[in-house]
């Protein structure tokens, strides 16, 4: 096996342009946006006007590389980045200004994804809650002094215990605000683990109160699972489009002599495996920053466990800093899990990519050349949506191109894809074809080159699922200053 990856790694070195020809129209291109110590935003406390302007700088960034996910982290060690009636606000944000309403961190991060045309998942740091220091910042807000009977303090840190069903409830509650307050299309659990098995996790009385028979590990895999189910079944029942995934450890358990010493399921108790089996989770982003044989097999494994949803592997830009990764060890892992037919990529963190370190946001352009759909979740729903129609398109008076559409179903929430092709036949499976997806409203302005050429326009629909309709009727139109 080890001459077989090997190999692969060679192969995978040649020139990103060898493997461009074969663009997927449907792909998950994910970022993690991380909000703990301003890491990815908010890089100043200026002001709410500043820190407005700055998501918004990173937003049309990834807008313009053709992503399409955020994972907008909204709870961080035991504070938020929204209003929550439950936990205190993170520092980080300035969120009063003079005569300005209170500023609402993920109200404005969804806002601005949407009309983007991406996708904004809640990502929740789900056990840790930090140390002493932190801790005591937060004050009387702190989980630890209004409900300390369900924390623990382990190596100097603190963390909700996983071991008492009490944890869940309260976890829970943070879920239901999210869901209920916001419009956001995932909620996306990291930390959703025990903290490790290199010492002794302080949960004895819990253990001897709830064990039943089990082993310790399988009572701490179960602890974690119980959660898990909860949190799905609610969300499902809130609002059953948002999706719920989870970012595991990158190796889920141990393969053959590799991977020892650090799994999801053998070192932190994350069953991630049975999460995707049982129908708990719609997607899992596991945590994938290493290289060579402690990457390629496991990539392969998590798609054994997948059950058809959605694995996306979590690619680690942030490596090229800390242990001097090259770009092409980012790019050979994007191509593995390409030809591996995985759901998509994720990347932790913004910033590494976004300020083009080591050349990896040049270089994803060429791969990320054209937009991409979104995988349908067809566990949750196959129903597609009936077709726009009375599509009409011109020039205006400023010179800009409009293409305007009738929806039917336009006051649910759905999104449209604009496709542009020289041919009546034409494929919306056609990466070359998709000139914009993911828009809120059924029209759309662009500029156009006066170069005498004639498109054919066409326009789908898609719902909260991603289910997409047929194609509309197409609208031809001749890119000339003359002819229209």
């Amino acid at each position: 096996m080890d001459k077989i990856y090997l190999l692969l790694i060679l192969l995978l070195c040649i020139t990103p342009e060898t493997f461009s020809s074969g663009m997927p129209s449907t792909e998950v291109r994910a970022v993690w946006l991380t909000t703990n110590y301003g890491l990815d935003w908010p890089q100043n406390r200026i002001s709410q006007d500043e820190q407005k302007r700055e998501l918004i700088a990173i937003l049309d960034n990834l807008k313009k590389n053709n992503f399409n996910t955020v994972m907008f982290q909204v709870r961080a060690r035991g504070e938020v980045f929204y209003n929550s009636r439950i936990e205190p606000m993170s520092s980080m944000m300035v969120t009063d200004s003079p005569g300005r309403t209170k500023f609402d961190p993920l109200a404005f991060a969804v806002e601005e994804c949407h009309k983007r045309g991406l996708e904004c998942h809640a990502w929740i740091i789900t056990y840790p809650l930090g140390g002493d220091k932190h801790v005591k910042s937060l004050g009387a807000s702190s989980v630890t002094r209004k409900n300390p009977s369900i924390t623990k303090k382990f190596k100097g840190e603190w963390f909700l215990d996983p071991g008492n069903p009490r944890t869940d409830d309260y976890l829970l509650s943070i879920v239901e605000e999210v869901v209920d307050n916001y419009d956001v299309d995932g909620i996306h659990f990291d930390y959703i683990r025990y903290p490790d098995n290199r010492g002794q996790f302080p949960d004895d009385g819990m253990y001897r109160l709830h064990g039943k028979g089990k082993t310790r590990a399988d009572w701490r895999r179960d602890n974690i699972t119980r959660f898990v189910k909860k949190a799905y079944d609610r969300v499902k029942e809130l609002k059953p489009w948002v999706q719920v995934s989870s970012s595991p450890l990158g190796r889920y358990r141990t393969l053959g002599t590799q991977g020892h010493g650090w799994t999801a399921f053998e070192t932190v108790y994350q069953d991630a495996a049975k999460w995707m089996k049982t129908g708990i989770h719609d997607a899992i982003y596991p945590m994938m920053y290493y290289k060579d044989q402690l990457f390629y097999p496991y990539v392969d494994d998590w798609l054994n466990h997948g059950n058809g949803r959605i694995v996306v592997p979590g690619l680690g830009a942030y490596q090229m800093i800390e242990l001097g990764w090259s770009r092409q060890d980012i790019l050979s892992q994007l191509e593995y899990t390409r030809m591996k037919n995985t759901t998509g990529q994720a990347f932790f963190r913004t910033e590494n990519v976004l300020s083009n370190t080591k050349g990896i946001l040049q270089a994803l352009k060429t791969y990320y050349k054209y937009p991409a759909k979104l995988p349908s979740l067809t566990w949750l729903s196959d129903s597609v949506p009936e077709k726009p129609y009375d599509l009409r398109a011109e020039k205006l008076p400023d010179g800009i191109f409009q293409l305007k559409w009738e929806a039917k179903n336009k006051e649910n929430r759905v999104t449209y894809n604009v496709y542009r092709s020289s041919s009546e036949e034409f494929s919306t499976d056609d990466a070359e074809n998709i000139l914009a997806v993911g828009l809120r409203e059924p029209h759309v302005e662009f500029h156009i080159p006066d170069d005498d050429k004639a498109y054919y326009y066409y326009i789908t629909v898609s719902d909260s699922y991603h289910n997409e309709s047929e194609a509309s009727v197409p609208a031809f139109f001749y890119h000339s200053e003359t002819l229209k």
